[in-house]
């Protein structure tokens, strides 16, 4: 673990001005590194506030494309660090999806939180209004630290070498470089219930949104004394709407619990409950399953829907830019083609009418995407598809863009992705491009009416309600936006736990593809980490399977990330995860 010493807690200050602009639309004045010693934190608001922002960064979001290490896609660059962990070298020195870094942001929150309590800091010289600023950073701080220790969490919690099922250290204060950091994992129940407690102390202190009305002000907030509605506007105007609040941290809850519960970890009755109990009361504040974005397929296209209601968290809609586009756009449309989907996640998408792609359910082997699920032209660019206006063939005849045509360009399975990427982006023949608005998005509504419906039906089967919802509700809408053909018969087929939880899983490996969940997923479920990547190709004349594109070599024992060896090393208390 990197210690965080106070000269460098002090030297990194200068550092958060560059993320404001991700948290909120507000700026601090550069200050000279001299002046940073820690009673200047204390006595100057902006500075201790940028000790907070630190929190705000290292936050997870869509763009990781771990999905390269599962059997939805392939990465075709040779020496990616994902590819290589997926073809057998994932171990205690190399670990790409490795989070151990994220204990330097809980070290910077702890150090916020002292910073507050001293009681020096002022934000204002108005009582009311300082005690309200307080209130909403201290929750800030609490809500931040929970979830980077769920970060660390969801990356290395396994059985340890003692058979014992563990969790991380969980550290609530900052330690200084001569004091203990020589400390114990507790156990994972345990690991789960300290981020639980950090998370309720935050839903004691945020507001549940910014921008509230008078009569919406949250009762911590309006029976303050002297409270002051012109006050309260002031510290959690929407100002603040990218900030951390109060619905954001119910939601994170329901993601923890679920995770808990899930069939690798607890197993449990109680996190299922509380992951939907939490979920529910989220969801019905926006009008339960009739509150779903119709938007919220294609959320990353346009500003606007960038913008729109399927975004829970998100972070500030930055300039134009073309990265993620070069890299994965098709070679003849100026792109690296780096990401493709596999035939494996293109035979998730059902028939349009909803029915599994089988040959009993009318699926056409040598005519394979007629008449699918219209998800599948949004996320895929299959054979013959239309995109940046040209037709792209990735069979014989393709061109560039034909299977394997260049190396590490060239699809490897038949396919390129198109889900995340901007349409609108144009890279031109010289080498110059017109970018788009991208943004981070770190919690989807989708998302939470998925955790509920998983949850829901672990306890009580499809048509267990919790908050007036359903899992079949959920399904219902999420296939209904798809465009899935109406009635839904074969949703109404589903009478069992065991079906409805196959065909949630399903929806979410659709709804929520390359948005960095099917790693965990894959993991927190139980199932095989070694299903081959196969691929599709057109020789002119037919289809032809590839069966074994890319071959998955993971240790039995990787459904639980290992703890990195560095720290092993220097930590005598740390228990490694078994197999490592």
């Amino acid at each position: 673990m990197k210690i965080i010493t106070m000269k460098n807690l002090i030297k990194y200050i200068l550092i958060v001005s560059v993320f404001t602009g991700m948290i909120a639309c507000e700026t601090f004045e550069p200050i000279e590194e001299n002046r940073l010693d820690f009673d200047f934190i204390l006595s100057d608001p902006n500075a201790a506030e940028g000790v907070l922002l630190n929190g705000y960064t290292g936050l997870v979001n869509q763009y990781s494309f771990t999905e390269v290490a599962t059997d939805d896609a392939v990465n075709n660059i040779l020496d990616n660090n994902l590819k290589r962990m997926a073809l057998g070298e994932l171990n205690a020195q190399f670990n790409p999806t490795a989070r151990w870094g994220s204990f330097e942001r809980v070290f910077w929150l702890n150090r916020f939180l002292e910073v507050v309590e001293t009681g020096v800091t002022q934000w204002s010289r108005d009582t009311l209004t300082n005690t309200m600023f307080e209130m909403r950073l201290k929750g800030e701080a609490f809500a931040l630290r929970g979830l980077h220790h769920y970060y660390v969490l969801q990356a290395h919690a396994g059985i340890g070498q003692s058979g014992e099922l563990l969790g991380i250290p969980y550290y609530t204060e900052f330690i200084e470089p001569d004091g203990n950091f020589n400390v114990p994992r507790l156990s994972f129940e345990a690991s789960v219930e300290a981020i639980m407690a950090d998370f309720d102390a935050a839903l004691n202190l945020l507001p549940t949104d910014y921008g509230l009305s008078a009569g919406q002000v949250d009762p911590w907030y309006s029976e303050l004394e002297n409270f002051d509605f012109a006050k309260y506007g002031i510290v959690n105007d929407n100002f603040f709407d990218l900030r951390i609040s109060g619905k954001i941290v119910r939601a994170l809850k329901a993601r923890l619990a679920l995770f808990a519960a899930s069939p690798s970890f607890l197993d449990s009755q109680n996190y299922y409950d509380m992951a939907a109990t939490n979920a529910a009361q989220v969801l019905n504040t926006i009008g339960g399953v009739a509150g779903l974005d119709p938007n919220g397929i294609e959320f990353y296209t346009s500003d606007d829907n960038i913008q729109s209601d399927e975004s829970l968290w998100r972070g500030s809609i930055g300039g134009n830019t073309f990265n993620f586009e070069r890299r994965i756009f098709p070679p003849s449309i100026n792109g690296n083609g780096e990401i493709n989907p596999t035939d494996n996640f293109v035979m998730s998408f059902p028939m349009a009418d909803g029915f599994p792609a089988t040959a009993a359910n009318g699926f056409d082997p040598q005519n394979p995407y007629a008449n699918r699920d219209p998800r599948l032209e949004k996320y895929v660019i299959v054979n013959g598809a239309n995109f940046g206006g040209s037709t792209i063939n990735t069979g014989l005849g393709g061109g560039i863009d034909r299977l394997d045509s260049i190396p590490q360009q060239s699809t490897t399975t038949g396919y390129y992705l198109k889900k995340l990427l901007r349409p609108d982006v144009l890279l031109n023949d010289n080498g110059t491009a017109q970018g788009q608005s991208h943004a981070n998005v770190y919690f989807r509504y989708t998302e939470l009416y998925l955790i509920l419906a998983e949850a829901a039906n672990e306890i009580g089967g499809p048509d267990n309600q919790v908050g007036g919802i359903t899992a079949r509700d959920v399904i219902a809408a999420l296939r209904n936006r798809a465009g899935i053909s109406q009635p839904d018969n074969y949703l109404a087929s589903i009478s069992t736990r065991e079906e409805m939880r196959e065909l949630i899983r399903n929806e979410r490996r659709i709804e929520l593809s390359f948005e960095g969940h099917r790693f965990w997923d894959i993991r927190r479920w139980g199932l095989p980490l070694n299903e081959p990547a196969r691929g599709y190709f057109f020789d002119g004349n037919n289809y032809i399977d590839l069966p074994s594109v890319e071959v998955r070599n993971f240790q039995p024992f990787a459904t639980y990330l290992p703890i990195p060896n560095s720290e092993i090393l220097k930590f005598s208390e740390l228990e490694q995860n078994m197999g490592w």
